[in-house]
């Protein structure tokens, strides 16, 4: 659940640039992770960047904010990334 939830913010992530990311799977996504993050800022964040009408600001606020979320996860043992060999 947790990388499902990951992999949907990086989407977010990805897309953020070009338009608004407050979409219903991003609300979910973050509302799973919710009770994995000791610090509720990151999440708060993301939500409220990926609704912002400026590009510019939106990519920086879910960047700034998803990285905040990873370093939460992995701080709790929640989440280590895995890439393929």
């Amino acid at each position: 659940m947790i990388a499902l939830s990951v992999h949907i913010l990086r989407t977010g992530v990805t897309r953020c640039a070009e338009v608004r990311v407050d979409v219903p799977e991003i609300r979910l996504a973050l509302r799973c992770l919710l009770p994995h993050c000791p610090e509720k800022w990151p999440l708060t964040l993301f939500w409220d960047a990926a609704a912002q009408d400026n590009e510019i600001g939106r990519a920086q606020g879910v960047t700034a904010a998803f990285n905040g979320i990873i370093r939460q996860l992995r701080r709790a043992g929640c989440y280590e990334e895995v890439t393929p060999p």
